[in-house]
């Protein structure tokens, strides 16, 4: 879904395509680090 989402993002320059490319990389290494949404929120907001 990444390769995509880049593919789609590179032909078109679509800010919003972007934008849920990287919400796709984090919640993918939210889930290889067993982190919840919320987990990751609060980090966030530290």
């Amino acid at each position: 879904m990444i390769d995509l989402t880049w593919k789609v993002f590179s032909q078109t320059g679509n800010i919003e395509t972007y934008l849920l490319l990287k919400e796709l990389e984090n919640a993918t290494s939210q889930q290889e680090f067993g982190q919840t949404e919320a987990e990751a929120t609060l980090d966030a907001n530290i």
